[in-house]
């Protein structure tokens, strides 16, 4: 579902105004039938101030190193399935177009999970969703809980029986080790 996005800044004489007010459409792909990825605002550098009214959001999903980005995602029921008849070529196309650097992240071989040179601070805002950490670690979220993931192999399961939105702002850092 598409949600208001409302951009305030500061104007040249110092008075805040509202430098945008429109409403942002969620993305979905083949891939992931039922899934929502909804990006909200975001940038690649640290961001100026005062902000223009035209700035650009950014195309790739993760940040680089100091850049940021605030995402909506809903994950459906662990239920949902693959149409049998999904072009899997085609699918994988289309996610790499519409979710650009998401897709290098996955491990073809582990369905869902990813790791990312990021510090994401997730908000589950409805339903519940189960962080598996990999070798049997796992930890249950409900709405109103939060998790802070700091560049960890990791992947989102939905295993209620109504979908989870979570709330994501999402740092790029860089990795050392």
């Amino acid at each position: 579902m598409p949600r208001r996005r409302v951009i305030i800044g500061q104007a040249a004489d110092s008075r805040t105004v509202i430098l945008g007010d429109d409403d942002v459409s969620p993305i979905s792909v083949s891939l992931f039938p039922g899934a929502e990825f909804l990006r909200v605002w975001g940038s690649d550098g640290t961001p100026q101030l005062p902000a223009s009214a035209d700035a650009v959001e950014p195309n790739d999903w993760f940040p680089p190193p100091g850049g940021f980005r605030f995402a909506f995602v809903t994950l459906p029921p662990h239920t949902t399935t693959m149409p049998e008849d999904l072009d899997m070529a085609a699918a994988v196309v289309e996610f790499q177009g519409k979710l650009p650097g998401l897709a290098e992240t996955m491990e073809p071989d582990s369905p869902g999970m990813h790791t990312s040179d990021t510090v994401d601070v997730v908000l589950i805002v409805s339903g519940q969703a189960t962080l598996d950490l990999g070798d049997g670690a796992e930890v249950t979220l409900e709405a109103g809980d939060c998790v802070v993931q700091h560049g960890s192999r990791h992947a989102w399961r939905n295993l209620g029986s109504r979908p989870c939105t979570m709330a994501s702002a999402i740092v790029g850092a860089r990795r050392t080790a």
